[in-house]
């Protein structure tokens, strides 16, 4: 969901994993050296090789875009919570990490035009906390009206009543969950993905709420055995426009350049291709 560099060889495969240093914006474009804060833990969006280098669905991505873009780019990590106050006090440049648009993010930081578009879910432990529960297993799409959507989420505000939700802190989908549920659920707050479900694992949350995209992988893990997909898919206007790249507002050359790169992307097939790669559907707005 960007730096102050020497040069690097352009990204051409397997992302070498480096010391973030900043660098001005508009050194960045002098030297067209570009670099893209990650985490590096939020698979298959983008994750961490055992030889530190950075891969997935965002780190190709990102590859193809350079190319296009005609610069060099540089992966670094960076922590969730992290992500928007290092774009801003010039750490790096550009932020990917499945970093959904919403109207509180565009008050800090300016977005390009999305590469993608998923869903969040539900998981608990095996059998579903939410398997009984109507439209178990289907998309639902939300507008971000609650007077809309009430109807949907009362359902589920019957089915989680007096549970414990974990989410990413931070995250769009910790808006909604603190919006709808905190009245009648113990809401946990956890710094990456992987750390919920650690805790749901162990029975000390009861369900967890993120990406669909990011569980399609995290559940075919092996300690992630005993884990279920459960109640329906939430999808819709309420998640925005999609997940994009994050940019300084300042930086409106960097944006436009992005832009270009990300619809030539998309039009000939590219985020396809690869979203089919690493999530195995296609996950183009």
């Amino acid at each position: 969901m960007m730096n102050k560099r020497s040069l690097v060889k352009a990204i051409t495969g397997a992302m070498a994993f480096a010391a973030i240093v900043a660098i001005a914006p508009a050194q960045a474009a002098q030297e067209k050296t570009v670099s893209i804060a990650l985490e590096g833990s939020y698979e298959p969006w983008n994750l961490t090789r055992p030889d530190g280098t950075l891969d997935g669905f965002e780190p190709e991505l990102a590859q193809n875009l350079c190319q296009r873009m005609h610069v060099q780019c540089k992966l670094v990590a960076q922590d969730w919570d992290g992500l928007i106050p290092g774009l801003n006090a010039g750490k790096f440049d550009v932020i990917m990490d499945a970093l959904s648009i919403s109207d509180e993010r565009k008050k800090a930081i300016a977005f390009s035009q999305p590469y993608a578009n998923t869903p969040a879910v539900f998981v608990s432990s095996c059998p579903g906390l939410l398997s009984k529960a109507p439209s178990n297993g289907a998309l639902l799409k939300l507008s971000g009206n609650p007077a809309q959507d009430k109807p949907t989420v009362d359902l589920l505000r019957k089915s989680l009543k007096g549970k414990t939700i974990g989410i990413v802190t931070g995250s769009v989908y910790s808006n909604f969950i603190n919006q709808n549920f905190k009245d009648i659920a113990t809401i946990r707050e956890y710094k990456n993905a992987p750390d919920h479900d650690i805790d749901l694992t162990s029975g000390r949350i009861d369900v967890a709420f993120d990406d669909a995209a990011y569980y399609a992988s995290a559940l075919s893990k092996p300690g992630n055995s005993s884990l279920c997909l459960t109640g329906p898919k939430i999808g819709g206007a309420i998640w925005g426009d999609g997940e994009a790249l994050g940019l300084r507002k300042s930086d409106t050359d960097l944006k436009t350049m992005f832009d270009k790169a990300i619809a030539g992307a998309l039009a000939d097939g590219t985020v396809k291709r690869l979203s089919e790669k690493w999530f195995k559907t296609d996950v183009a707005p």
